[in-house]
């Protein structure tokens, strides 16, 4: 029984593997570690089968003893992997967060000697060590970090999937705990794989909401973003365009022309706070969606975005000017939402006409 149930969870994560290396949604940068994850999440069950295979056979203690360091090793590794998939920044920025699974390893390599995580004794009987609360808490910190840091980051960033994250982590963590408080469950390891399969799809979803280019959420966030405005809560809409964007195109191509959107996104996003959301909604043209109410606010804020773009081109930066708009929906009332946005995109076109009108 144990046995098939292994084999359909490697077979579920060959196929994880297959769709990782076929996606088109998926950010790049997160293939790598979610293949040491699954490939991680492979060698521990190959692992555990082997612990049930060889367990109580004289001839196969080493095997066990060999599958046993694996599994104990290895596994509060797998939340490491995850949180690279997440974001890779975490453990390049705060290394010693590795310290603790570097001590379980250490202690893992040394049971077979020392017994201090397991056991295994002359007759093939494995055992809990003295210290197998070193692996337990080693594994819940790793956790608990991943749980913590993506809390937060979702948090800070304004995240959408913020919530299913956590739930996922905690599916995680229930279905491993059933296994540590009663061995011979063996639900870990179908908890990890259903959780892999899940995670991939809900990264995906969250990656294919990000425009490629600059990094700032696109135009399907956009419109599924603004399907989700109460007519009860007040809300602000910025239209942003870049200013005589084709003739830079025109001039000096189209590389220059996607390095111009990259430089004022990372502008658009350094001068707005985490209440404002940005979204490249074309190819020179940015709608932010906010929480501010505050006419004074948010043309502040469209001050500093000003002034920062002014910076840059002191600085040699290759920044054009930029048209904006505003609308303020103040709640309590019919939600029109398109005649919200053409109130900021009349604005912005005034503006721009303004523009033109002064540098002809």
């Amino acid at each position: 029984m144990y046995v098939s149930t292994y084999v359909l969870d490697i077979a579920a994560l060959f196929y994880l593997m297959v769709l990782l290396y076929s996606s088109t949604v998926l950010n790049v940068n997160r293939k790598k570690p979610f293949l040491v994850g699954i490939i991680l999440t492979v060698t521990i069950i190959l692992a555990e089968m082997g612990t049930v295979f060889t367990d109580r056979s004289l001839s196969f203690r080493d095997i066990n003893v060999l599958c046993n360091v694996l599994g104990f090793a290895l596994t509060p590794v797998l939340p490491i992997a995850l949180g690279y998939i997440f974001d890779s920044k975490i453990y390049k920025k705060y290394k010693i967060l590795l310290i603790p699974s570097l001590v379980n390893i250490v202690a893992t390599i040394l049971s077979p000697v020392y017994g201090f995580i397991f056991y295994v004794d002359a007759n093939n009987l494995y055992t809990r060590g003295d210290y197998f609360f070193i692996f337990i808490t080693v594994y819940t910190i790793n956790f608990l970090i991943l749980f913590i840091y993506t809390l937060g980051v979702c948090k800070r960033r304004n995240y959408p999937i913020m919530w299913k994250l956590v739930v996922l982590s905690l599916f995680t963590l229930a279905g491993t705990s059933i296994q540590l408080v009663y061995p011979t469950a063996y639900s870990s390891w179908h908890c990890v794989t259903l959780s892999l399969l899940l995670f991939f799809l809900l990264m995906s979803e969250f990656d294919s909401s990000f425009d490629t280019l600059t990094g700032l959420y696109n135009r399907a966030a956009f419109d599924k973003a603004t399907k989700h405005l109460a007519e009860s809560k007040a809300f602000s809409v910025i239209a942003l365009d870049i200013n005589d964007f084709k003739n830079v195109n025109d001039t000096y191509g189209h590389y220059y022309g996607d390095t111009v959107i990259k430089a004022v996104a990372g502008i658009i996003r350094k001068s707005f706070g985490k209440q404002y959301t940005c979204y490249r909604c074309g190819g020179d043209e940015f709608i932010i969606i906010s929480s501010e109410k505050d006419q004074e606010k948010i043309e502040f804020q469209l001050k500093t975005m000003i002034n920062n773009l002014e910076e840059g081109r002191e600085e040699g930066n290759p920044l054009p000017t930029i048209s904006y708009g505003y609308s303020i929906f103040k709640g309590g009332e019919k939600l029109d939402f398109p005649k919200i946005l053409k109130e900021a995109d009349d604005q912005m076109y005034q503006f721009k006409k303004i523009y033109k009108s002064d540098n002809t």
